[in-house]
């Protein structure tokens, strides 16, 4: 390396971020060309720039800073996007695959070095333990590819903090046994601590978050309340011995039902980690590496094979025997195998703990040769590791793609239909409709803002495009498609009802004002034209308190609900809804319908947490209303006139809602889908609503030629 240009490395901040911004633009780019992951691109960036490569920059504290919140933003990350439901479901597998991967390299690692490099036990029981554990370092292409709820990958995230706390107990036990305080005492006050943290944590955490969430909706307070969080837990696990990035681990856990995927919060979070800390902690990873070290002898040569070998083996040999065990296809075990073979901070602060440890005064516990076979270590498996994930997320999503083309299309012509009108609902709404919306078919919201054509309409068509405006840079923020229109009518009603077909809608979602009760008035002519002149789903929401903060949602289903055409598109929409809030859903009706709903999310969504609740009779809807809690959801399903599920007693919806769930208190009804052709009495109600509307239209035009008529007589 003598043929390397000397000079002094760049030290003004300014430059020296200039330069990782080029980095982490051109690395992609490079990378892509050359079909390699754009991750090995940053590493081997890091290599190049670092101090033991052209020196261009200095491994100093921003690095440090960056590097460590990149790492605390890859584990916070990988425990939001996980599926709790399913992580409770599969405990037993999570254990397994867990103990797998911490004690099969640990074990292979400790004979290896006790065999063929003749290390202590002491110095092989230490490297054990750096290959037991492992850094979620290619976790980035997960999100690339959308797979963050597979199996395989819940899996491997969640057995690599089995794996990585295993790990960090044991190396703080071992480095305990060099000092005097070691013994019962250590291990008694390690677990008080170790409990004290995890209790407080899962206790203080969302009762705060729930405070927070329902005072202040501003994004930049929001985002950085969750990154407040993520640094406390992540210092306190500091504070009692374990790595901060369990702590960032846990809270993301912990965080996981308040942050719903589609959110735009959620965009927030990921969009800063991958567009810059992220990246900085992969460059920063590439700099203490020394390609150097690899002319220092074949015996540093013979050291990184054998630890990289046999560590990467164990790695291998846990998740394939896993993904048998548990009966995974191939594609799954590559994954697993691809996630939890890299090695990064965790090694490194490990090696360190090794560094400061004496076995006699003046001989250390790590000599030189072992350090640069670990750190040379980091480099080879971070390169399998990203290779062999991105290869079985390929292989992954062309399999699911292939089995999708095969299967039976869903055919539905979902696209929902937003009325807004209130700037203080308006957002609720859109946040509701994409909880309802399914991603995978990539088509677009509407939001529609009647305006009434009178003497106000350019005043209120003004504030109609602001509001949608609004909205618009809200859709954006979470990558949502969002059509928007203003639209003049005589008859608010007929307008909706215009715009619906015009865009081809399959349902409609709209407000009430929190402020507002339900009350006869509301429930009069304009709702009834809505939904007898509409033979489609219509959603009417009411929320008091952010939709992430609801902790149940309770669905009043009347008899014979499960004959309607429309029952499993509201059924549907209820359970992704709740899927994305992490909250119980809970049906009271007759067995009937409850048999079927159960057997709808028993075959569609297995990971819910559903409850039945028998109620025979619709009269036992007050009795429900007033035992609701403040932070539970009620939503009615109700029917039109004539149709099957239809009951004298819905005629009393709106003044028992009044009565019994008044104050401003989380409500939706929902009016199921009525397909083919409209009823006589919907066709007369549409039939005497158009004839108002032209009737109002007749009117106006003989009042402004009567207006005209006088104004040219004077």
């Amino acid at each position: 390396m003598s043929f390397l240009p000397s000079y002094q490395p760049i030290e003004s901040p300014t430059a020296i971020f200039f330069v990782v911004l080029l980095i982490i633009l051109f690395a992609p780019i490079i990378m892509s060309k050359l079909r390699i992951p754009h991750i090995i691109g940053m590493v081997l960036a890091g290599v190049i720039i670092g101090p033991d490569g052209l020196h261009v920059l200095k491994l100093d504290d921003s690095f440090e800073l960056f590097g460590r919140v990149g790492l605390l933003y890859i584990m916070f990350l990988a425990g939001l996007e996980m599926d709790l439901e399913s992580v409770k479901k599969n405990s037993r597998q999570f254990i397994i695959f867990g103990l797998l991967t911490c004690f099969v390299p640990l074990i292979l690692t400790y004979l290896m070095s006790m065999s063929l490099l003749n290390y202590s036990g002491r110095a092989s029981f230490l490297l054990g333990c750096i290959m037991a554990s492992n850094t979620l370092i290619a976790y980035p292409i997960i999100g690339r590819y959308g797979l963050q709820r597979n199996s395989s990958v819940m899996l491997s995230v969640g057995s690599s903090m089995i794996s990585l706390f295993l790990a960090l107990v044991m190396v703080a036990g071992f480095s305990n046994s060099f000092s005097e305080n070691s013994g019962l005492q250590f291990w008694l006050l390690f677990v008080l601590k170790f409990a004290a943290f995890c209790v407080g944590s899962v206790l203080l955490i969302p009762r705060l978050t729930r405070y927070f969430l329902r005072r202040y909706s501003d994004a930049v307070m929001q985002y950085i309340f969750i990154m407040a969080v993520m640094f406390f837990s992540a210092a306190l696990s500091d504070l009692i011995g374990l790595e901060g990035i369990f702590g960032a681990f846990l809270s993301g856990l912990i965080l996981n039902r308040y942050i719903p995927h589609v959110s735009p919060l959620m965009n927030r979070i990921e969009f800063i980690g991958n567009a810059l800390f992220i990246p900085y902690f992969l460059i920063g990873v590439g700099m203490i590496i020394n390609l150097r070290m690899l002319t220092n002898g074949p015996e540093v040569l013979w050291i990184m094979f054998l630890i990289a070998f046999f560590g990467t083996f164990g790695k291998a040999l846990a998740a394939y025997i896993s993904s048998l065990l548990f009966r995974l296809p191939k594609a799954e075990g590559h994954m697993m195998f691809g996630l939890t073979s890299a090695h990064a901070a965790g090694a490194i602060a490990m090696i360190m703990v090794g560094r400061k440890l004496e076995v006699v005064p003046g001989t250390m516990l790590v000599d030189d040769h072992m350090l640069n076979g670990v750190v040379i270590m980091i480099l080879v498996t971070c390169v399998i590791s990203t290779l062999m994930t991105e290869m079985a997320a390929k292989q992954i999503v062309f399999r699911d793609k292939a089995s999708m083309v095969v299967s039976k299309p869903t055919g539905d012509d979902e696209r929902i239909l937003l009325c807004v009108k209130y700037p203080d609902i308006a957002p609720q709404l859109l946040t509701l409709a994409s909880y309802l919306l399914q991603r995978k078919h990539n088509r677009d919201l509407v939001a529609l803002n009647v305006v009434y054509d009178g003497e106000n309409s350019n005043a209120e068509r003004e504030q109609g495009l602001q509001l949608l405006e609004k909205l618009q840079r809200q859709a954006s923020s979470a990558d949502l498609r969002l059509t928007t229109q203003v639209r003049l009518a005589t008859n608010i009603a007929n307008g909706i009802k215009h715009a619906f077909r015009e865009h081809g809608c399959s349902e409609i979602v709209m407000g009430m004002h929190v402020h507002t009760e339900v009350t006869q008035k509301f429930w009069g002519q304009f709702i009834q034209s809505l939904y007898n002149g509409l033979n489609r789903q219509i959603i009417l929401t009411r929320f008091a308190q952010p939709l992430t903060t609801l902790r149940c949602i309770q669905v009043a289903v009347p008899s014979r609900a499960e004959y309607e055409p429309g029952f499993y598109r509201w059924l549907e929409r209820l359970c992704r809804l709740a899927h994305e809030l992490e909250c119980r859903i809970q049906f009271h009706g007759r067995q009937e319908s409850l048999s079927e709903i159960a057997e709808y999310i028993d075959n569609n969504h297995s990971t819910l947490r559903s409850k039945y609740k028998q109620m025979e009779h619709w009269n036992e809807l007050p009795q429900l209303c007033t035992s609701m809690p403040a932070d539970h959801l009620l939503v009615v399903v109700t029917a039109r006139k004539g149709t099957r599920s239809y009951k004298n007693a819905l005629d009393r919806l709106p003044d028992e809602l009044t009565k019994y769930y008044s104050g401003g208190r989380n409500l939706m009804i929902i009016f199921p889908d009525q397909y083919g052709a409209p009823t006589k009495d919907e066709v007369m109600s549409f039939t005497e609503a158009q004839h108002h509307e032209e009737k109002s239209i007749y009117d106006t035009i003989l009042h402004w030629l009567h207006k005209k008529r006088k104004n040219n007589d004077e």
